[in-house]
């Protein structure tokens, strides 16, 4: 019998220890996968991709022990070598191959060029041959990014004093409403894919004040635009107690700032191959929904045409608007019209025609929904008759707030457009690790 201890040391050292010691001119070990080989004769450059970027290995006939031609592109391999400095290497360093051990090899030969630094093909290409183009080290840095932002959003939100949860995605009715549901049958009962976390985190606000979930999201929406999926990853809080829902965008901005921060420090090499910029969020304006449609339209010369929504060109002008007159990268608008949010969301006391929420805008595109909520319940019955919405389905939420709730809003995030933004990409399926729209729903 033995004891398991926990992880165990490998005598194989990644990329991060060969920087961070004093091993130069020692024997070391790695493993990698080689992600591109250049022969030049009596010597060659190979190329190991690790998690944490590029090491350079170098092979030289009558040093090396082993043939060059056994080794090709995509083998998974072991090798053992002397460290040295390298100005010319990524990172600054290479190790010069004493021995190699092949791990394993590809069946065939690669379908796409992914050693090139940047990926020339179809975005179709590139998501037919997903867990293949995202070894392209510029394609997998978004993902890295991507991270950056998730883990920005949680360490925040648990500095805040917030509690992290995990609710449903199949369930008996919907927080948004409307048709575009995926409906299935739950072992003989009609039931429907969550649209939103909504009714989960606001009755969760009675249990924690303070709340929020990073999870998939969907929508049987018939799009098929550059902005638009399927399933989405929505990044969403809910915090009770609130003065109003300038409280709710006031933890966005500090989540925002808290995560440019985090990226500029800790995922500054990825910033570097992507040549980002990262966005200002010091301070972020706020402007009402009525008021900039009408400064966009008299400086832009464009005739409103729907007076209860932004449409996607409006999005942009809003934007444009913030940057030449607030040298700002984000915009809240905000107040709403009733018309166009859900019944849960709570009516401007001042004008019933405009609702306490707002969107956020970065860079011509809505990226979070948010507001302050009903809280009272009889309110919120009220809301749901005016609308001749039914309460079946929906007692376990509703007994939330019989039983007491205090003032409470909260906003969602779409993940995959706000990093689409940051890595100003046109097409928010570059920034999904795995898309699922109208026509896709593999790999």
């Amino acid at each position: 019998m033995e004891f398991v201890t926990g992880v165990r040391k490998k005598d194989t050292l990644e990329l991060n220890e060969l920087l961070a010691g004093d091993i130069i001119d020692e024997h070391v070990k790695v493993n990698g996968a080689v992600h591109a080989i250049r022969d030049m004769g009596t010597v060659a450059f190979i190329i190991l991709r690790k998690r944490e970027g590029l090491l350079q290995c170098v092979f030289e006939e009558g040093v090396s022990k082993f043939n060059l031609k056994d080794l090709k592109e995509a083998d998974t391999v072991e090798v053992t070598g002397i460290l040295a400095e390298s100005d010319k290497a990524p990172a600054g360093i290479e190790i010069r191959i004493e021995d190699v051990i092949i791990l394993s090899g590809p069946a065939e030969p690669m379908p796409l060029p992914i050693a090139k630094w940047k990926l020339n093909t179809s975005l179709e290409a590139k998501l037919n041959y997903r867990p293949i183009s995202l070894r392209n080290i510029r394609e997998r840095v978004t993902f890295k990014l991507q991270e950056g932002i998730v883990r920005g959003f949680r360490d925040f939100l648990y500095g805040e004093g917030f509690t992290e949860i995990h609710t449903p995605k199949i369930g008996a009715k919907s927080a948004e409403g409307g048709a575009n549901l995926f409906k299935l049958d739950y072992f003989h009962r009609p039931a429907i894919l969550q649209q939103s976390p909504q009714f989960y985190k606001q009755m969760m606000v009675g249990v924690f004040d303070r709340v929020f979930e990073t999870a998939p999201v969907f929508r049987a929406e018939k799009h098929n635009t550059k902005r638009h999926l399927n399933e989405y990853t929505s990044l969403d809080f809910e915090m009770g107690y609130i003065g109003g829902f300038e409280d709710i965008m006031a933890m966005e901005t500090g989540f925002l700032q808290y995560t440019m921060e985090l990226l500029e420090k800790t995922y500054a090499g990825e910033l570097k191959i992507l040549e980002i910029e990262l966005p200002k969020a010091k301070e972020i304006p706020s402007v009402r929904f009525d008021e900039i449609k009408k400064l966009v339209s008299e400086k832009y010369g464009r005739k409103m045409r729907n007076p209860f929504d932004l449409e996607p060109e409006e999005e942009q002008l809003i934007s444009q608007y913030a940057k030449e007159e607030w040298d700002a990268d984000f915009v809240f608008v905000t107040h709403y019209p009733s018309k166009k949010r859900p019944f849960y969301a709570m009516d401007d006391p001042e004008d019933t025609n405009y609702t306490l929420s707002f969107d956020l805008l970065f860079r011509g595109m809505e990226i979070t929904t948010g507001g302050q909520r009903v809280h009272d319940y009889h309110e919120l019955l009220k809301k749901m008759e005016a609308r001749g919405m039914t309460e079946e389905g929906m007692e376990q939420y509703l007994s939330a707030f019989k039983y007491g709730m205090p003032p409470h809003g909260g906003l969602g995030i779409g993940l995959e457009r706000l990093t689409m933004k940051l890595i100003e990409e046109d097409n928010v399926r570059e920034a999904t690790l795995f898309p699922r729209d109208l026509s896709r729903l593999e790999p």
